[in-house]
């Protein structure tokens, strides 16, 4: 599966207009984040193995839209449902904009890279590897690492869902979700707002690859523009999107 250089740059596109309507005073300080890591921003996969989710060029931001997406109905089926809302809808959006920001690396340094062993691309699924250059953090770690280097506020709500957003899939989360003490539970709800948001998201993305002939033995991942030429995902976003 793969996304055209049109739906790239809409998603992109939908990413920066959904920052522009739910952020505050933050607006500039994160668009000029995302400025200073726009080709990585723009070309990154979600995951790196094919049936995990959006392991394909512009897989991240597209993964993240449908966070945001899924979050905010989520959050408003949560108080239907007779749940309590603790945070603004600034914090949600924000939380999930940035869950998965340390996919992109350190914020100089790309965290994925292109799997060239052929080996690995047919018999494990693998489009995609890890950075050996990268210092290793936990994603979310990672994540919140990227947003003070960039002195970008995350207040302790916010700091909580994108730390947690993994749920117990994470071990290193257990401390949080795990209690026999009443009052060390999770105080928030937007915790599990947005990790079942997330957790939707990528299993409908599994979905969507599965319906688009997705097997446990693909082809290397091109994104292909209007023209139909084959784009690898390394090269820059300016050639990409030039056949526009």
């Amino acid at each position: 599966m793969s996304l055209s250089a049109e739906k790239i740059q809409k998603n992109y596109e939908k990413h920066l207009k959904i920052v522009d309507t739910y952020i505050g005073d933050r607006k500039d300080s994160i668009k000029s984040m995302i400025n200073h890591m726009e080709e990585t921003y723009v070309m990154a996969p979600a995951s790196g193995k094919s049936w995990y989710h959006s392991a394909f060029a512009g897989g991240y931001v597209d993964h993240v839209n449908r966070v945001v997406e899924y979050a905010v109905k989520q959050s408003r089926l949560y108080e239907e449902m007779g749940g309590s809302i603790d945070y603004t809808e600034e914090e949600l959006v924000f939380a999930a904009l940035f869950h998965d920001l340390g996919k992109l690396g350190d914020g100089d340094s790309p965290n994925y890279i292109p799997q060239t062993d052929k080996w690995r691309q047919d018999k494990l699924s693998e489009m995609y590897t890890f950075n050996p250059d990268l210092d290793f953090m936990l994603i979310p770690d990672r994540s919140l690492f990227i947003l003070q280097k960039f002195g970008i506020k995350v207040s302790k709500k916010e700091f909580l869902a994108i730390r947690l957003h993994d749920g117990v899939f994470d071990k290193a989360n257990e401390a949080y979700f795990f209690s026999n003490v009443e009052s060390s539970r999770q105080k928030t709800s937007i915790v599990s707002v947005l990790h079942s948001a997330d957790f939707l998201a990528s299993k409908i993305e599994y979905d969507i690859w599965k319906k688009n002939g997705g097997t446990s033995k693909p082809k290397r991942q091109k994104t292909t523009s209007s023209s139909g030429k084959a784009v690898n995902s390394s090269e820059s976003l300016s050639k990409m999107l030039k056949n526009l």
